[in-house]
Order: structure tokens, then sequence, then C-alpha cells
């Protein structure tokens, strides 16, 4: 998949408009991400995305800021199972995104917001 265009709050897929938080992977978007904890990513909201989707790596955009947090377990989690983790702000995720995706699978989580 591509992102088309990501602005804050927006995110423009080929396949769709998405006005929340959203799990981009190679088959499946998830729309409606919500995280347990807020602006702080843990494993059990990626968890089920990386089981379905057995990504090579995971990119993650924090928020437009950067404001949201990646627990030391995600990244404990995404290493026990040779998975890169790739993070920025959200803008420079949803480029890095494109750029990986065409190449590896690639699983895109994306805060839109702050």
């Amino acid at each position: 998949m591509k992102i088309v265009d990501y602005r804050f709050g927006h995110l423009v897929l080929e396949s769709g408009h998405y006005t929340s938080d959203a799990i981009i992977g190679p088959e499946n978007v998830y729309p409606n991400w919500w995280r347990k904890e807020g602006h702080k990513l843990c494993w059990e909201d990626l968890r089920e995305a990386v089981e379905k989707e057995r990504p090579e790596v995971v990119v993650v955009g924090r928020g437009k800021f950067g404001m949201m947090t990646i627990l030391p377990e995600v990244r404990e989690r995404l290493a026990e199972r040779g998975i890169e983790l790739v993070e920025d702000r959200t803008g420079g995720a949803v480029r890095r995104f494109n750029e990986l995706a065409p190449e590896r699978r690639t699983l895109g989580a994306f805060h839109l917001t702050r």
C-alpha cells in the first residue's frame, strides 16, 4: 500500500481516507486505532497487526510533534521477532513507510495528531 498524503489529522491512501489513527499493513488497514495508554505505545497495541501481517519492518509515526512514546516492551518484542523498528514524527514516518513498503513487508502505525 502507498500513502498518498498526510497532514495533521488526515491520512490518505490509494484505498481510502482516514481521520483517526490507523495501522497500515501490506494487505490490511486497521482504522480507528486506539492505544491502551493514549500517548504511549505498548506491545498490546501492535500485537494483533504484527501477528497477522508478519512485517519485516514496523514504522511508527509518533504524531506531528512526536508526542507518542514507544515503550521498551515494544522494542523488545519486535527485536525478538527480528523485526526492524523505524520511528519518527508522523510526517517523516509516512515518507519512510513509502520508501520501505515497495521493497519489504512493512507495517505502519500512525498517530495522526499531536
